[in-house]
């Protein structure tokens, strides 16, 4: 038990809530890249069996394992061909953001059931002290992680959907030179994802926003409870 905490950033006890989360985020995420992009007429993903809500066919087993030890991991990238789209560059921001919001929004829905937990006097009848620790843990977990995932992915750095969102809208000459800085581009990347003294800049500021976030949701609902 002793080694497992050692290697895993998240307490062991918290860790069921954390890979719940993980299965819901990444599936819904990918799902919505998927459904977008064969909307718009790319039924690339589709053909491939990735329009799906099941968690299997969208998970990297090495991407999820990294992300309990190192912070950071990842799904299997949704493939998309924007060659197929009517209008490539309006709908490719469309197919990209469709991720991103994905999560905001699951993150506002987690907020507003938790609301209703509270607001409705459930959780005061719950006797069970492990059950009531349970809804906590694991609605604290999932607000916050789909607000991070929200902020994160917007970053405009591959390999995340806020760079492709960004060669979309960029100018012809200057998506060019992204793409020809893009292994380079790739590479600041890594060096804010791992280096402890960057992340203090950049990922703890979105933990902080994405708490935040999270607690504004609750309390708005909240209010509609009265509270």
């Amino acid at each position: 038990m002793d080694f497992l905490e050692s290697i895993i950033r998240i307490p062991l006890e918290q860790l069921p809530f954390f890979l719940i989360t993980l299965v819901i985020a990444f599936t819904v995420h990918e799902f919505s890249h998927a459904y977008f992009a064969n909307k718009f007429g790319d039924p690339t993903a589709r053909l491939l069996g990735r329009m799906t809500l099941n968690p299997a066919v969208h998970f990297d087993l090495f991407g999820i394992i990294l992300l309990l030890i190192a912070g950071f991991g990842w799904a299997r990238p949704v493939p998309v061909n924007r060659d197929n789209f009517r209008r490539p560059r309006l709908m490719g921001v469309i197919v990209s953001a469709a991720g991103p919001i994905s999560n905001l929004l699951l993150g506002i829905l987690g907020a507003f059931i938790y609301a209703v937990l509270l607001g409705t006097g459930v959780m005061e009848s719950i006797t069970n002290e492990q059950l009531i620790r349970a809804i906590v843990w694991f609605f604290g977990i999932f607000i916050q992680f789909n607000f991070f995932l929200f902020l994160f992915n917007l970053i405009p750095l591959p390999p995340l959907d806020g760079y492709r969102i960004l060669e979309d809208v960029a100018p012809h000459s200057i998506r060019g030179r992204m793409q020809q800085y893009e292994q380079w581009l790739s590479f600041v990347f890594l060096l804010i994802i791992f280096i402890p003294g960057l992340r203090e800049y950049t990922i703890t500021p979105m933990n902080n926003w994405a708490t935040q976030t999270g607690n504004d949701f609750l309390q708005l609902f909240l209010k509609m409870f009265g509270i």
